[in-house]
């Protein structure tokens, strides 16, 4: 008899096909919001933001 593989859930304790159907409703908005014209301003800030504190790290 074969044994059923554990989907690892991180601890979260939540099932993967909820998870799976949250993802299928948030990715799209995800997506759009990066596509809008104030989502690529957001990324641009928050790059240049990474870049900066990288920058004082090293």
């Amino acid at each position: 008899m074969a044994r059923k593989k554990k989907v690892n859930d991180y601890g979260t304790g939540i099932p993967y096909h909820e998870v799976e159907a949250l993802a299928r409703v948030l990715l799209p908005e995800i997506q759009a919001f990066f596509e809008s014209e104030e989502g690529q301003r957001e990324y641009a800030e928050w790059k240049r933001q990474q870049a900066v504190s990288k920058g004082e790290q090293e």
